[in-house]
């Protein structure tokens, strides 16, 4: 196909990765099919990846985390670069973005560069320093008489080399935490300094970082700063079927034409991608933005957790909810979504008191732990939006529980059973009425249909509108003690309470 360089415009890489990963979600295609098994790892990478928000594998060695890395880059499609250019600059960056060779470029030659090329990866040790993330000095170009301060004596490696991919930096706790800085500013402020050349370069990359976990030789610790911008995702070891798999998959084999690459099926057409198609076409109902706000505030004053959230915990949770909503192919956000934007956002960012952990410090149950912990307090929160749905309620309150649970059992159309549950759909107008009144510039698209135009929203969404609604109608009354269980409680999703 030819490539017509007037209609394309660059975005950047998390852009095209979640560009990619919806269009295949929607297509019924697995977005990492390289990766057997362990499918709550990749749904946790996907969510992730759609919420733009940067994966921290962690898990013991051999477990597929490097692979896993180098899949995402696999799901990037070719780009035109600056022909020549170590660091991939696009002929259509703005003169800040390019490096110092090719501003000086007018009209430069093209070439493309091929997604599974779009990878960097750093290998994490004890030796890892500045210049194996960064890059050194050029020391042939300052013999030939240039300034050893100039940007163009300075040879860019690892986060360079890779600038418009992926960057998969291996073990970063075995990276001495003084050097694990330099990626703060990456993931903070997407670009790279450079102080002895008081030198600040913009930077386009998908950062994922792996590692094994705590008590493991070579560990250090990772800056609160830098682990608050990551996601932190448990890789297990696959299933016994899955590995037997992998073995027949993976033994040695001798091939053919060994020095001929092997043809794999990637993306060989570059994309021209509009910035409509990447928007969020799903929305969250006041309540459910309310569950995760409460959630995460809560974090901060339970006894049984030393750090809370961070206020990045609170905006992270809410967009893997989105994220979870996308990858079901739904419109409108549910407890469910919640929980599953609740447990990746907060995973990383709590810490809970050391006698919940027991003696057990192996990494799975810590996060086990953290789980039960983060959905202990979600109940809470569902406890009290629905104390707050209750207590404005006048109307039978006996006849509620009655009329939820015929809702429930039927498993049919929620809208449509309405007309028979007049006590469930005056509770369904309070809640539309009651919701916080957020500035109408943080309230658009679908959102603010659900909240002030609901008429000219189509009848599949306002079904899982309204179905939402009565998940957390349920949870209320389960929560008031109104009743004990319902006929068909797997129909909704109920935050479990922590055993202590």
């Amino acid at each position: 196909m030819e490539f017509d360089l007037e209609r394309y415009q660059p975005i950047p890489v998390r852009y095209e990765l979640r560009y990619v990963m919806l269009k295949k979600l929607r297509e019924g295609e697995d977005p990492l099919p390289d990766i057997q098994g362990r499918e709550e790892t990749k749904r946790d990478v996907i969510r992730a990846v759609l919420s733009n928000s940067h994966p921290y594998l962690v898990s013991r060695e051999g477990t597929g985390k490097t692979r896993l890395a180098e899949s995402l880059a696999k799901l990037l499609p070719p780009v035109p670069k600056i022909k020549g250019c170590p660091y991939n600059c696009d002929p259509k960056w703005p003169e800040e973005w390019k490096c110092p060779s090719c501003r000086d470029e007018e009209d430069p030659e093209i070439e493309f560069i091929a997604g599974e090329e779009r990878y960097s990866r750093i290998q994490g040790n004890e030796y890892t320093n500045e210049a194996k993330i960064l890059g050194v000095k050029d020391i042939q170009a300052i013999v030939r008489g240039g300034s050893p301060t100039d940007p163009r004596a300075f040879i860019g490696t690892g986060v360079l080399r890779g600038n418009r991919g992926v960057v998969a930096v291996d073990e970063l706790p075995a990276i001495p935490t003084k050097v694990q800085v330099l990626f703060h500013p990456m993931l903070q402020e997407n670009k790279v300094i450079l102080e002895e050349y008081a030198w600040e370069r913009p930077i386009d990359i998908f950062f994922v970082a792996t590692g094994n976990p705590t008590g493991f030789a070579h560990v250090n610790r990772i800056p609160e700063p830098l682990l608050d911008r990551l996601e932190l995702i448990p890789m297990s070891l696959p299933g016994e079927a899955v590995e037997r798999e992998i073995m027949y998959r993976e033994r040695f084999r001798v091939y053919d034409q060994f020095f001929v690459s092997k043809e794999e099926e990637a993306a060989t057409d570059p994309l021209y991608i509009e910035p409509a198609a990447l928007r969020r076409r799903v929305a969250a109902p006041w309540w459910i933005v309310e569950v995760i706000a409460k959630t995460s505030r809560y974090t901060r004053d339970c006894p049984n957790i030393d750090r809370g959230a961070s206020i990045r915990g609170s905006i992270k949770a809410l967009d893997h909810a989105y994220s979870s909503t996308e990858m079901r192919g739904g419109w409108v956000s549910n407890l469910a979504d919640a929980v599953d934007g609740l447990q990746l956002a907060l995973r990383g960012r709590v810490r809970l008191r050391a006698d919940l952990l027991g003696f057990d410090d192996r990494e799975s149950a810590m996060i086990a732990q953290t789980a039960r912990a983060v959905e202990d307090v979600m109940w809470y929160a569902v406890q009290d939006v629905g104390e707050k749905i209750l207590a404005g309620f006048e109307g039978d309150k006996t006849a509620l529980p009655e009329e939820v649970d015929r809702l429930l059992a039927s498993g049919g159309s929620t809208r449509e059973g309405l007309e028979a549950s007049p006590t469930v759909s005056e509770a369904f107008d309070l809640m539309d009425e009651i919701g916080p009144s957020d500035p109408d510039q943080l309230v658009d698209g679908l959102e603010d249909q659900l909240r002030s135009r609901l008429e000219a929203v189509g009848p599949a969404v306002v079904e899982e509108y309204r179905f939402s609604a009565l998940e957390l109608l349920a949870n209320a009354l389960l929560a008031s003690d109104a009743v004990r269980s319902f006929t068909d409680q797997s129909r909704i999703f109920v935050p479990r309470r922590m055993e202590t």
